[in-house]
């Protein structure tokens, strides 16, 4: 329970953060539906979300908190602290960022590594996905003011906050379906009418369409099969989860309450709960999608560099793999393309090219499910052994020599160390003080050319964006001239020579890039008072709320090619 000091600082942060959105119509905060943002909704869903973090009634489940610890705390130990064991705003969003890519592959908007920490104009399609992490940072601040950075703490409940925020839009999309059914939420459902709901909800979470769209989709199953890779195996998938949950509740069942649980009934939060578990498990059944188009990526890298000409890559498009068909504009925003060698020409890199939004498999108005990012088991595995912000290059050599990484389901590699990558590390530590930043651009490179398949080419912060193809816009593909201009070439690439001799490190860059925000000589900067920060927090909303809010966000509700491919790679 709340003491009373906590439950008046609830209230009063509260207050001063929502006092300034307008009202206008009743669509729900994180609804993707197209409408006008409101204050009722913004204020129920905020204070749902950040209940449990300000102790203003409501409890995450204990369990769940010391999941989301265990997954966070081997992290946190290696992070450069800014004082008394605290981490500034750049490391708290890092961490949050790996934590949901590591769990479940959630790419949550607001938290993308390439993002600088204050930049919130990338485009009118995610600013309101801005407000949610300036809004819980400014709750976590007016918690211990006196205090500089963000404890572990911070972290976890940061992480509670966006699996409610997430878990309220699923809601909202939920709420959608039974309306369309016209079902009531208080009703219960059967396992057919369940099923029916769940295929419903997976049809218009994946594809970006208008209503008509959908019911067509949904009406016409073989159009659906026809647009929707693996059609009728997702609705296997979904009808696997729903088995799933009715196992779990059969589990959780008490005695004597074992009739309820065989009933085969279900309630709306039974049906919130299933279609909240195939988000969080979705990227783990589709990741063979993934790892067959590694497999193909690498089949082109012939000399193993992590890297695959563009005029291969539009080769195989055209002749065999119609995935691989983003244009080079939209390549080189993603920063999935490496154009230093003037020997080859531009090149696709692999870790880069899989990570990008425009292989992620779902995408929502708040967060993508994208490909498991491979280097995060990796560096993972390195963090558990050092536990420390940096070490000793030898110590890291050490470590790095034991480990392999899975390029393929039946093949792995091991580390790419040879002499050069041996002197590239010390030149790493030599500009550190003899040692090594474990979260830095310069190590992060390292560990691209070490695992060229796994860890992605690390490009300076605010160089490259996370724009998925409809945010792009329509020439997120390349054209068939373009295609076939480039592959003219593809054969003229086949030579017989060595890594070395291709100069494949030619993209090195000595420029370096601590993950901290820039702090003043003490390492310290000062927060300022609460009243401060709650203030400039209710300029921004209010900026936002009179620039966007008002006018409610804009779909591209066509059902065409482009506006489909924007909610998934493979369609």
């Amino acid at each position: 329970m709340a003491s009373s000091n906590d439950a008046c600082l609830c209230a009063i942060v509260l207050a001063l953060a929502l006092c300034s959105v307008p009202c206008e119509s009743s669509n729900a905060f994180l609804s993707s539906k197209g409408g006008s943002l409101t204050e009722k909704a913004f204020r129920d869903d905020i204070m749902n979300a950040m209940g449990s973090v300000l102790g203003c009634g409501g409890e995450a489940d204990k369990a769940h908190i010391e999941a989301i610890r265990s997954v966070v705390t081997p992290m946190w130990r290696t992070i450069p602290k800014v004082t008394q064991n605290r981490v500034d705003k750049r490391n708290l969003r890092y961490i949050v960022h790996r934590y949901f890519m590591q769990t479940s592959s959630l790419q949550v908007r607001g938290f993308e590594p390439t993002r600088p920490t204050n930049d919130s104009h990338w485009g009118s399609a995610d600013i309101l996905s801005q407000m949610v992490p300036a809004y819980v940072e400014s709750v976590l601040d007016a918690k211990h003011v006196s205090q500089q950075g963000y404890s572990l703490q911070d972290v976890v409940d940061m992480v509670l906050a966006l699996d409610q925020l997430i878990f309220d839009w699923e809601g909202s999309l939920l709420e959608d379906v039974y309306k369309h059914q016209r079902k009531l939420s208080q009703q219960a459902l059967s396992h057919q009418d369940l099923k029916q709901v769940v295929e419903e909800y997976m049809v218009k979470w994946m594809v970006d369409a208008d209503p008509e769209d959908h019911a067509l989709l949904l009406k016409n199953h073989t159009l659906a099969a026809t647009l929707i890779p693996h059609f009728h195996e997702l609705l296997r998938f979904s009808d696997g989860r729903i088995k799933t949950f009715e196992f779990e509740r059969q589990q959780r069942t008490p005695k004597g309450h074992g009739r309820n649980a065989w009933s085969s009934t279900y309630s709306f939060e039974d049906a919130h709960k299933v279609v909240g578990g195939i988000t969080r498990s979705f990227q783990s059944y589709w990741q063979s999608e993934c790892a067959g188009m590694k497999e193909s990526l690498m089949a082109m890298d012939k000399h193993s560099t992590g890297r695959v000409p563009l005029a291969r890559f539009y080769n195989t498009a055209i002749n065999s793999d119609w995935r691989f068909g983003e244009s080079e504009a939209y390549l080189r925003e993603l920063g999935a393309l490496d154009e230093s060698s003037s020997w080859i020409g531009a090149q696709v890199i692999i870790p880069n090219y899989l990570q990008a939004t425009s292989n992620c498999i779902v995408s929502t108005a708040h967060y993508l499910v994208c490909c498991e990012a491979e280097c995060e088991s990796l560096m993972g595995e390195i963090e558990d052994a050092i536990q420390a912000p940096e070490a000793l290059p030898e110590t890291i050599l050490g470590i790095v020599r034991k480990m392999t990484s899975q390029t393929t389901l039946d093949h792995d590699e091991p580390a790419h160390l040879d002499g050069n990558m041996v002197d590239q590390l010390n030149k790493v530590a030599q500009k550190h003080g003899g040692m090594v930043p474990l979260h830095s651009r310069l190590f992060a490179q390292w560990l691209h050319y070490v695992f060229p398949h796994e860890c992605p080419f690390p490009h300076k912060t605010g160089a490259i964006s996370s724009a998925t193809p409809s945010e792009f816009g329509d020439d997120f593909r390349a054209s068939k001239d373009d295609m076939d201009k480039h592959a003219a070439n593809a054969t003229a690439l086949d030579i017989s020579v060595t890594k070395e001799e291709l100069q494949w490190m030619s993209q090195w860059s000595a420029d370096e890039e601590l993950m901290m925000d820039d702090y003043s000589v003490d390492g310290r900067r000062p927060y300022g008072s609460v009243l401060f920060g709650l203030v400039s927090l209710l300029l921004i909303l209010g900026g936002i709320a009179g620039g966007v809010l008002g006018k409610g966000t804009q779909k591209d509700t066509s059902l065409s090619s482009n506006s489909m491919h924007s909610h998934a790679h493979w369609v």
